[in-house]
């Protein structure tokens, strides 16, 4: 059929009247097309068995989310026609998915109709985005026109993510006949998305009268995290069903053709505070990336402090005990508590520990570079020396073992340089790389919690969270020798990297101007070290990575007015 054109599918036998739906809100993988197919193909049997007319899957489902240069491949097509074939053979149910559409005008990404062996429609999204993570227009080509189809007595309209965030798509639908909007998504987890979801298609329900079917996917790609949390609004503006945040769901609701209205879920799921899905969406981030990546486990250096008490939780959490292990490298500088309190948590946590001191190392370096350094006065040079070792040792025992180096750092560390190339910076996946120092705290007493809720003994122990943090590379050393408050200087840092403010805007907001001068240049100066830094799991508005793209060597002024 034609983009423009209303098509009569066939019909399931199912009872008349309704219209039963089943949304797959599920993980699909990047590249693995054979892979989602068998998957797509399963799920669909069982969708039909629990008599639903028509399965959907989430945007792009056949290849994953986002396929980024994948889909520049030369055998693309080839394997997207083989695909959508061997889907289309599946009988008695309708399949709605995502797929990227490769024609002789472009590619596009779209979503397909299929039923009875064949492929009955399909639609081309419309709205590109290409901000923040996204870059869509880099691979398709805009969709010019709406797709409507009927099934069972009722007007069916198609829509892709993007779209149903502009107001455009969904009018033209209206206006064009549908009774019901189905919208298949990627949305990306930021904290605090899925209440804006709600608004927006609570807004869309209402202007336009429309039931609204909004599928989202999940699960983690890189540095991105999907959380699900799929929505399925009545035409007055009522959530009828809503999915679980991080979590693989299959949603069935049965629509009734009469009276354009959904059955209502029993129970509605309890929903997440901030510390929970951030939580959550560091758990699924580190266990998609390790697990799809092929690493045995991971390893990480266990400082005693905070910020790697907090990774190695969560590595736990998302790996399962058996598949981390944790390095003790203590120097004459580290502390017998941070010693104890890293023995403490790995302990409680059924982590495999190792202490490997550092002494012999460090001493090796400054014997090496004594004749050169001779005379000069020490400094940060001879500290960054503690850190470049431990990193030397954890990269000696993953080449050993096959773990995969997890790297501690938070974002606070990483925006204004408080780190050590080729040192703590080491590894290739950085948990915390999006998380605030201050939201480190928080996230350490939510973890705790979980397990006093449960009876259980806290996990971080106390003092790691209460004793002033130090990277413990000089005698007595806190990080507040070198950075202003966390408190004062995440203020600072989420107003100029998350909200894009200038020094004048900021200093307006009440801050010392000395103090957001320093930290601006600090946050400017590093951007060198972050480009050569791991990955890490976006939980923010803007993280560090393909959100945010600065030049290494610029004459740019902080303060200046032109």
């Amino acid at each position: 059929m034609s983009n423009q054109d209303q098509t009569q599918l066939q019909q399931v036998q199912t009872p008349v009247g309704t219209l039963t739906l089943a949304l797959m809100q599920t993980n699909f993988w990047v590249g693995d097309i054979a892979g989602n197919v068998r998957k797509m193909k399963a799920l669909a049997q069982d969708a039909k068995a629990r008599g639903a007319d028509i399965v959907i899957f989430p945007e792009l489902a056949l290849i994953g989310y986002p396929p980024e240069d994948l889909l520049l491949r030369p055998t693309l097509a080839e394997r997207v026609k083989t695909a959508m074939n061997d889907l289309a053979q599946v009988e008695n149910i309708t399949i709605i998915l995502g797929y990227p559409h490769v024609d002789g005008t472009g590619t596009f990404n779209s979503v397909a109709i299929l039923q009875g062996g064949t492929q009955k429609g399909f639609y081309h999204k419309q709205c590109l985005p290409n901000y923040g993570v996204f870059d869509e227009r880099r691979y398709f080509k805009e969709g010019r026109n709406n797709v409507l189809f009927d099934y069972k007595g009722t007007t069916i309209g198609l829509l892709i993510c993007e779209d149903i965030w502009h107001d455009k798509p969904i009018k033209a639908l209206k206006q064009e006949g549908a009774e019901l909007v189905i919208v298949i998504n990627a949305s990306p987890f930021e904290v605090g998305k899925q209440e804006k979801r709600k608004a927006l298609l609570h807004r869309h329900a209402i202007t336009h009268q429309l039931p609204i079917v909004y599928l989202n996917t999940i699960g983690a790609q890189d540095d991105v995290v999907f959380d699900g949390g799929s929505l399925i609004y009545q035409k007055d503006g009522q959530i009828a069903h809503e999915g679980q945040q991080f979590a693989n769901q299959l949603i069935m609701a049965t629509f009734d053709v009469a009276s354009q209205a959904f059955n209502t879920q029993e129970t509605a799921p309890t929903p997440y505070s901030n510390e929970a899905q951030i939580y959550n969406a560091l758990v699924i981030g580190l266990k998609d990336y390790v697990n799809r990546s092929g690493f045995k486990g991971v390893i990480l250096g266990l400082s005693g402090g905070i910020d790697s008490a907090l990774t190695l939780a969560i590595a736990v959490d998302a790996l399962g005990a058996d598949k981390v292990h944790a390095v003790m490298m203590p120097y004459e500088y580290t502390s017998s508590m941070s010693l104890e309190d890293a023995s403490i948590q790995a302990n409680r946590l059924g982590v495999p520990y190792a202490v490997c001191p550092i002494h012999d190392a460090v001493a090796g370096l400054n014997s090496a570079l004594a004749p050169i350094l001779a005379g000069s006065v020490p400094d940060v040079t001879e500290e960054n020396l503690q850190a470049r070792a431990r990193g030397v040792i954890l990269m000696a025992l993953s080449n050993k073992f096959g773990h995969m180096v997890i790297s501690t750092g938070n974002k606070s560390e990483n925006a204004v340089g408080y780190s050590t190339l080729y040192g703590d910076m080491v590894g290739g996946f950085n948990v915390l790389k999006d998380v605030y120092k201050t939201d480190v705290y928080k996230l350490a007493n939510y973890r705790n919690q979980i397990c006093l809720d449960a009876g259980e003994p806290a996990i971080i122990p106390e003092r790691v969270i209460t004793r002033p943090p130090s990277a413990e590379l000089r005698p007595n050393q806190i990080d507040q020798d070198s950075l202003p408050d966390y408190e004062q200087l995440d203020a600072i840092l989420r107003l100029y990297i998350d909200e894009d403010l200038g020094y004048k805007a900021i200093c307006a907001e009440g801050h010392d101007p000395q103090v957001v001068e320093r930290v601006l240049s600090m946050v400017d100066k590093a951007e060198h070290k972050r480009r050569q830094g791991a990955i890490g799991t976006k939980i923010s508005k803007k993280s560090f990575g393909r959100e945010r793209r600065y030049p290494l060597v610029n004459g740019w002024s902080i303060t200046g007015n032109y």
